[in-house]
């Protein structure tokens, strides 16, 4: 059985009246990628700062076996973490970086970290303030894949970037990142640049978990009908989650209604984790 990397029950965070966090709950075994998916304000990058130990708390969280309260610095030897703004060291050359990280973190390996920028056109002597936006997030992506971690913690890590960029940093993190020992966590706005990756989701509105699910789970429970003509005006007699208009026709998205009730009303797919998000949350109005 795989190990239980994080494990809770009832995270609430208020700030005064607000509740950013509502008894939220969350268990992940390692070898996951869990995409964290909600609006803006919604609680996610709140969340995050629980797993780290960033904020105060009220409910039982256990991150790696430890108390992120309590034993964070002992916590942060195996989680890293890319926040919404990767803030580096203007001044420093690549080197003194990678100097700094060495000298403070016991789990980095300088060499993985040149062999990974080598890759791309960081060199070492260069100022991080000469860096672009795209650069900034290529090395902050080499610096926490050098570190021998358990637990990676994205937060919106490619918002800003262009389409290249953003499909080089998945698919590096796939390649010189992740394996079934190590997790990761995705806080993102782009579902579909990340859907293909995450065995997992996690819909999150007013700090309040709305839907949490493996992949698996979404393509058993969820089906996506694309139908027109009188076909359309048959489907909305059923119970659907969501509907949109299509070119011709429309879609509905239906929950736990078997396939058999569908077919023959056109054509039924897994529908995307983006339709989806859009289907429950308009639900949750």
């Amino acid at each position: 059985m795989k190990d239980t990397i994080i494990s809770s029950t009832g995270i609430s965070k208020h700030f005064g009246k607000l509740k950013a966090l509502d008894k939220v709950e969350l268990n992940l075994k390692a070898g996951a990628i869990l995409g964290l998916i909600g609006p803006n304000g919604a609680g996610k990058t709140t969340l995050l700062y629980a797993l780290l130990g960033l904020t105060n708390f009220k409910g039982d969280l256990e991150v790696l076996g430890k108390d992120p309260r309590r034993e964070r610095a002992t916590l942060l030897e195996e989680v890293c973490s890319i926040p919404d703004t990767a803030v580096l060291p203007r001044w420093m050359t690549i080197k003194q970086l990678f100097d700094y990280v060495a000298g403070i973190h016991p789990r980095f390996n300088r060499n993985r970290a040149y062999e990974l920028l080598a890759r791309t056109e960081i060199t070492p002597q260069r100022l991080i303030k000469q860096l672009s936006k795209g650069m900034i997030v290529q090395l902050h992506l080499a610096l926490v894949m050098s570190i021998d971690a358990r637990l990676l913690i994205l937060d919106e890590p490619t918002l800003g970037l262009d389409i290249l960029f953003r499909k080089q940093f998945f698919e590096q993190l796939l390649t010189d990142f992740y394996d079934e020992q190590r997790t990761i966590i995705i806080s993102t706005h782009q579902v579909d640049e990340v859907e293909h990756i995450l065995t997992d989701i996690m819909f999150i509105k007013s700090g309040q978990k709305v839907l949490e699910s493996s992949m698996q789970g979404i393509g058993e429970r969820y089906l996506e009908l694309r139908t027109s003509g009188n076909a359309s005006e048959k489907a909305s007699q059923l119970p659907w989650l969501g509907q949109r208009s299509l070119l011709g026709g429309k879609a509905f998205i239906f929950d736990g209604i078997a396939r058999q009730q569908l077919e023959g009303l056109g054509d039924l797919h897994t529908p995307s984790l983006a339709d989806l998000f859009v289907a429950v949350m308009g639900r949750e109005k």
